[in-house]
C-alpha cells in the first residue's frame, strides 16, 4: 500500500484490535449514543426556560446574555486539556469523568439560589461537555477504524437530537411540574447519570483487556505545523459561528420581516432538525469519499442560497430557507468525520481533535456578538447576512483544503 507527502491511501492503524464480542461492541455503540445525546441539552434546555431563570434568580440582561455566549467560551478552554487527561487516564475514563461532570452540573443547577451559584453549576457542566466533545472522535477512530464514518454519524445524529429535545421537551417538563423551571432543567441530570453506566461497563472490560485495542504509542507531534490541520479548526470555527448565529438569531430575522412568531419557531426547529439525518448520512458518505472537498462545496452553496433568500425576500418562502440553512448548518458532523480521517492513530487524533475544536471555537467567540452588534447600529438584517454570506467563502475553501486525502502526521 503506497504512501507519500502528496497521495496518501487508507493505511491501517499501527495496531490491530482484539477481537471483539457482539455484546462489547454493544456497549461501546451505547456509550457513544448516550454520550453524544448529552453534549448539547446543557444548552438548549436553558435557552427554553431563561426568561423564567432570569426572574427568579434576577439574573441581569448582561449575565443572561454572557450564558449564551459562554458555551463556546468554555468549550475552548476546557477543551485544551483533553489530550493531556486522555494520555495519563485513557479517553474512556475522562469520558465518564466528563459524564458525571454533566450530571453534576445539571443537579446543582436548579439548587442555585443565585446567579454566582448558577453560573458556577453551568461551568461544571460545561467542562464535562467540552472534553467529551474532544474526545469523542478518538473513541471512534480507536474502536471502529474501519468504519469512522458511519460511526460518525450515528453519534452527531444522537448529537443534534438531544440538541432539540432539550429545546423542545424542558417546557413541557416544567409545566408538568407546575411550571417549576428548576424541575425542567434539572431532569437533564437524570439522562446524564444515566450516560455514565456504559463508560463505567467500558472501563471494566478495558482493564479485562476484553474490549480495549491496545493504546497507541503517544508521538510528540506540533500539530500547528499543519495546513490541514488549521484547514480543519477555521472551517470549525466558521461553521460554528453560522450554527449558533441560527440559533440564536434566525427566529428574529423571520419575526422582523412580519412571520408570526409562533410560525418563526417552528422555522427555526425546522433548521435544527434537518441535522438528524443529515449528521448520519454526510459522515456515511463522507467515509466512502476519496476527497471530501464536494461536501463542502456543496455545503456552502446551500447557505448560500439559504442567506440570499433571507436577504432579498425573507418573508416570500421562509420555509425554503429555513430547509437550506439547516442542510448547510449540517457541516458540523462532517468536520467530525475529517478529523477522524485526518490522522493515522488515536493518539494523532486527540491532539487534531483538540486543537481543531478548540480554536475553532476561539474563532467562533465574536461571530454572533458582531452579527447582534451590526443589527442593532444599522436596524436592520442586511449587514449581519452580508457578512454570514461572506464567511461561507473561507468557510468552503478551508473545508477543500481540509478535505484532501492526506495525514497530518504526512505534513509535520
Amino acid at each position: 500500500m503506497r504512501t507519500d507527502k502528496t497521495t496518501t491511501d487508507v493505511v491501517p492503524p499501527p495496531h490491530t484490535p482484539r477481537v471483539r464480542t457482539r455484546g462489547a461492541t454493544a456497549v461501546i455503540v451505547a456509550a457513544l449514543v448516550l454520550a453524544a445525546l448529552n453534549l448539547r441539552p446543557a444548552i438548549t434546555s436553558l435557552g427554553a426556560v431563561l426568561e423564567e431563570v432570569r426572574g427568579d434568580l434576577g439574573m441581569s440582561g448582561t449575565v443572561a446574555g454572557l450564558l449564551t455566549s459562554v458555551p463556546v467560551l468554555c468549550f475552548a478552554v476546557f477543551g485544551v486539556a483533553a489530550p493531556r487527561l486522555a494520555r495519563r487516564f485513557g479517553a474512556a475514563a475522562v469520558i465518564c469523568a466528563g459524564m458525571a461532570l454533566i450530571a453534576l452540573g445539571l443537579a446543582l443547577r436548579p439548587l442555585a439560589g443565585g446567579t454566582a451559584v448558577f453560573l458556577a453549576a453551568s461551568a461544571v457542566a460545561l467542562a464535562g461537555i467540552a472534553v467529551t466533545n474532544v474526545l469523542m472522535p478518538v473513541i471512534v477512530k480507536r474502536y471502529f477504524p474501519d468504519r469512522v464514518g458511519a460511526m460518525t454519524g450515528l453519534y452527531s445524529m444522537a448529537l443534534t437530537l438531544g440538541a432539540g429535545l432539550g429545546s423542545a421537551i424542558t417546557v413541557p417538563l416544567a409545566d408538568a411540574a407546575g411550571g417549576s423551571w428548576r424541575f425542567g432543567l434539572g431532569a437533564w441530570a437524570l439522562v446524564a447519570a444515566v450516560a455514565v453506566v456504559p463508560w463505567l461497563v467500558m472501563l471494566v472490560r478495558d482493564r479485562s483487556g476484553a474490549v480495549a485495542p491496545p493504546q497507541a504509542a503517544a508521538t510528540a507531534v506540533r500539530i500547528t505545523r499543519s495546513r490541514t490541520a488549521w484547514a480543519l479548526a477555521i472551517f470549525f470555527g466558521l461553521q460554528a459561528i453560522s450554527a449558533y448565529v441560527a440559533m440564536g438569531w434566525l427566529p428574529q430575522i423571520f419575526r422582523d420581516a412580519g412571520v408570526p412568531a409562533g410560525t418563526a419557531g417552528v422555522l427555526s426547529a425546522v433548521t435544527m432538525s434537518m441535522g438528524v439525518p443529515l449528521s448520519f448520512v454526510l459522515p456515511a458518505l463522507a467515509g466512502r469519499m476519496r476527497h471530501q472537498g464536494s461536501l463542502a462545496v456543496a455545503l456552502g452553496a446551500f447557505g448560500v442560497a439559504g442567506y440570499a433568500g433571507l436577504w432579498l425576500a425573507p418573508a416570500a418562502a421562509p420555509w425554503v430557507w429555513a430547509v437550506l440553512l439547516g442542510v448547510a448548518n449540517s457541516t458540523f458532523p462532517l468536520v467530525l468525520t475529517l478529523i477522524g480521517m485526518r490522522s493515522r492513530t488515536a493518539s494523532g487524533v486527540v491532539r487534531l481533535s483538540a486543537f481543531a475544536q478548540c480554536t475553532g471555537y476561539l474563532i467562533t467567540v465574536p461571530g454572533p456578538i458582531l452579527v447582534g452588534a451590526l443589527y442593532q447600529s444599522s436596524g436592520g438584517w442586511g449587514l449581519p447576512i452580508g457578512l454570514m454570506m461572506a464567511l461561507l467563502v473561507p468557510q468552503t475553501v478551508a473545508g477543500v483544503i481540509a478535505g484532501r486525502n492526506r495525514f497530518v502526521e504526512d505534513e509535520l
